[in-house]
């Protein structure tokens, strides 16, 4: 992929899109997560968090963006694909962009209680799977975090 890794422009650009997704995930009530998925020519694909939305414990956005990249990409192979979440993925995540091959992972805040690539585990590098990927953790941490803990602390507050 041009560019990568870590082209701090590309990067910024990408978390933009990533935060975009993520504050469309509160509009439906979802915990305000988002990604994309780009390769050379741009965005490939973008999702956010649709737990609730579809009943379905496996609709985590990173989950959904990486469905769609490799069905526009015709192959689940996205070895070109550059995927920027706003949150550390989960384990199941991780193990997703190892399995599609992707070249690489930006994301924004940590996940103490769940985080699957630097946090809790380290899945994108272990050398024991089949693929490694890059990872660069911590872009707008804080604006990604905050959208998180805003959502939270919404949901914890009494109703009158």
């Amino acid at each position: 992929m041009q560019g990568f890794p870590w082209d701090p422009v590309v990067c910024e650009r990408y978390m933009d899109d990533a935060i975009a997704q993520a504050r469309r995930a509160l509009c439906f009530g979802e915990v305000p997560v988002g990604c994309v998925v780009a390769d050379s020519s741009g965005i490939v694909a973008a999702a956010h968090n649709m737990r609730e939305t579809l009943h379905d414990p496996t609709a985590h956005a990173e989950m959904l963006a990486l469905r769609e990249a490799a069905r526009r990409k015709g192959s689940w192979y996205l070895s070109d694909c550059l995927v920027v979440a706003t949150l550390e993925p989960c384990p199941m995540c991780a193990g997703a962009l190892v399995n599609s091959r992707v070249a690489g992972l930006v994301f924004g805040a940590t996940d103490p209680k769940a985080g699957a690539c630097v946090t809790l585990f380290r899945i994108p590098e272990d050398p024991r799977l089949n693929h490694s990927l890059p990872v660069l953790a911590g872009i707008r941490a804080d604006e990604c975090a905050r959208l998180l803990s805003d959502f939270f602390r919404r949901l914890r507050s009494p109703r009158c």
